[in-house]
């Protein structure tokens, strides 16, 4: 190859490489949460006035170099959108059921993407109530109601009974539904697998277990592989029916090893077995801890996500997992926090940490409300942020 046509070939592969750069910036996802309405909406607000609320918030968001929101559209089986098969949530309407006179996924959707942003719809797969929510407010058309048999109650909350093969195949049903009908970046879920532990209190499924042990022998694996299932339908619906639409989990911060709750043995999620399995694209781990902090230090945390992370995508390198860092914007500036929240600004020490992280592709804030308070000036650290 002659030297001119070396210098050219040159030239291409800068401007590739740089137009792939344009494409592609480091991850800066931000959560809105609607179950209590923590971020959104107020419910006593017009539909416009919400609306307006959406887009000042983008806007900001968009000024400390957000990129993706993600947007809660499924918080207790129910929705933020226009469904046929599950009933309008009270959080946006005050009254379970009642319909909406526009569709808050569609307007999120259209309004981020004008802005450059992508729209993850992020749904709980197994929640129906929170503990300060009772049961009475949900409608006669929710599924509690018409098909009490696939749920369990654990606490003061119910849940759709994960060992149920109704349980996966109704999940995947709203899946496909959001993802057929809507240009959804990506379907999220959090933490909320099985539930948080009560103290003495024993999930209410030894009998499932008992008439459908499958062939384990042990309770806990049992559990475990139900989840297993329901992330794996999951991940086949959303690659048959959009492959272009990713599937990211943000599991609580601790996997397996540790003092306290862990995934594995807490909530029965084996978050690192899905990225093995090549199931989902991306996991935001919730490291909600300040660095240096006893047992549960973030900066160990960090290290120990992206080397298992790293190691388990060997399995598929052309499709790797994506490791984006789930960060606690909302204890920055508290009362009651540690003093690493209170002086000077753990958050942004931990971007420059990550960012000397191999295989750290971004984080994610939680959540907006708290982030555009701007405690301990967030919001000029990030906007000052070279990027």
């Amino acid at each position: 190859m002659s030297r001119t046509a070396l210098s050219i070939l040159f030239s291409v592969l800068c401007l590739i490489g740089q137009a792939n750069a344009q494409q592609s910036p480091r991850f800066r996802g931000a959560w809105i949460a609607t179950v209590a309405n923590i971020d959104w909406p107020d419910t006593i607000a017009t539909p416009v006035q919400q609306q307006h609320t959406l887009e000042t918030m983008l806007d900001s968001l968009q000024l400390l170099g957000v990129n993706a929101v993600i947007f809660q559209i499924r918080p207790t089986a129910d929705a933020l959108y226009r469904s046929e098969i599950e009933p309008w949530s009270h959080w946006l309407t005050g009254q379970q059921g009642r319909v909406a006179s526009y569709d808050p996924l569609a307007f999120i959707i259209e309004a981020a993407h004008a802005r450059s942003m992508e729209l993850h719809a992020w749904i709980n797969p197994y929640r129906v109530n929170i503990a300060t929510m009772d049961t009475s407010v949900l409608c006669d058309e929710h599924l509690l109601r018409l098909h009490p048999e696939w749920f369990w109650q654990y606490g003061k909350q119910w849940y759709f009974n994960p060992a149920l093969p109704q349980t996966r195949e109704w999940l995947c049903s709203v899946v496909e539904d959001i993802v057929c009908r809507y240009d959804v970046d990506a379907i999220h879920m959090d933490d909320y697998f099985y539930p948080y532990p009560i103290a003495k209190t024993p999930l209410p499924d030894a009998e499932d277990f008992r008439k459908d042990s499958r062939g384990f022998e042990n309770i806990t694996d049992w559990r475990r592989d139900n989840v297993d299932r329901t992330i794996q339908a999951v991940h086949e619906v959303i690659r048959t029916t959009k492959p272009s639409v990713r599937f990211g989990i943000s599991p609580f911060g601790i996997y397996k090893d540790g003092k306290g709750l862990t995934n594995y043995y807490d909530l029965y999620a084996d978050v690192i077995k899905w990225v093995q399995e090549g199931w989902i694209d991306y996991v935001a781990p919730q490291l909600y801890w300040e660095i240096g902090r006893k047992n549960v230090d973030y900066e160990q945390l960090s290290h120990w996500w992206a080397d298992a992370v790293h190691n388990a995508n060997i399995l598929h390198p052309d499709q790797p997992c994506r490791l984006y860092i789930g960060q606690a914007v909302y204890r920055l500036g508290g009362a009651k926090e540690t003093q690493a929240w209170k002086t000077g600004n753990e958050i942004m020490r931990q971007i420059r940490l990550n960012a000397t992280i191999d295989g750290i592709d971004g984080e994610i804030f939680y959540s907006t409300r708290p982030l555009l308070r701007n405690p301990q000036s967030i919001v000029d650290s990030l906007i000052a942020q070279p990027r």
